[in-house]
């Protein structure tokens, strides 16, 4: 995808809109989260040469609605922060968002609705992809919950520690963010292994599949919405 050409993207895109009864054609607006600046890149000259129109692309200087209490906010990824505008929104806060992706990232979000910051760790597939090209003995296993904790053999030993030690991580990192929040958050799962852990964990209530798309939609809302019609002083009210 990386080295993909804009008509190329755009071919793909068609395609996929035609299975779906639409065309590229069709659609009025484009809104980009992405952590990869070739593909940023390269959407923003989709939506320029196909769409005729500037692609709204979630980064410094768009609004989102929520203050960043970070020291850097130039650092956070556009997915972390469209998760946690989505959730805000849905479910109110004080909130936590688990996102199960190449990374498992957490993001926390005040009562206030202030993204306070987050916690970054390697993702299931991450960690069994560094695991079997480091360890001889260790092969490829399907990430799959295992029947029990304690393996009797290396492929369950194995799903236990990459899905079960993932619930594990998620309860313990969530259980300290409420003792430093001070109250239970909201605990919401989204990305694509989320199915696969969200049962394991006892700190995971809700898990929504769509979260970052409800984030990129209410970005792009808060950035074309036109802003309301001032009225002329001394008019007739």
């Amino acid at each position: 995808m990386r080295g993909t050409t804009v008509d190329e993207l755009a071919a793909q895109h068609d395609a996929i809109l035609t299975l779906r009864g639409g065309s590229l054609t069709e659609v009025d607006h484009v809104v980009v989260a992405s952590v990869v600046p070739q593909l940023t890149a390269a959407y923003q000259r989709l939506a320029e040469r196909y769409l005729g129109r500037a692609a709204v692309v979630v980064g410094p200087g768009v609004r989102t609605g929520m203050p960043l209490l970070i020291d850097n906010p130039h650092e956070l990824g556009a997915d972390r922060l469209v998760n946690a505008v989505a959730a805000y929104r849905r479910y109110g806060g004080p909130c936590v968002v688990v996102d199960f992706g190449t990374a498992t990232t957490l993001d926390v979000v005040s009562a206030a609705g202030e993204y306070m910051g987050g916690v970054i760790a390697p993702g299931i597939e991450t960690s069994l992809d560094a695991l079997t090209s480091r360890a001889a003995r260790l092969m490829k296993v399907d990430l799959l919950p295992p029947p029990r904790c304690i393996g009797r053999s290396t492929v369950e030993s194995m799903q236990s520690g990459l899905v079960i030690g993932a619930a594990a991580m998620v309860d313990g990192l969530v259980a300290r963010i409420e003792g430093e929040l001070g109250v239970p958050p909201v605990v919401v799962a989204t990305g694509g292994l989320a199915p696969l852990v969200t049962p394991l964990s006892a700190e995971i209530e809700l898990h929504d599949p769509l979260l970052t798309l409800q984030g990129l939609r209410t970005v792009h809302e808060l950035n074309t919405q036109a802003p309301p019609a001032s009225r002329p002083r001394g008019g007739r009210r």
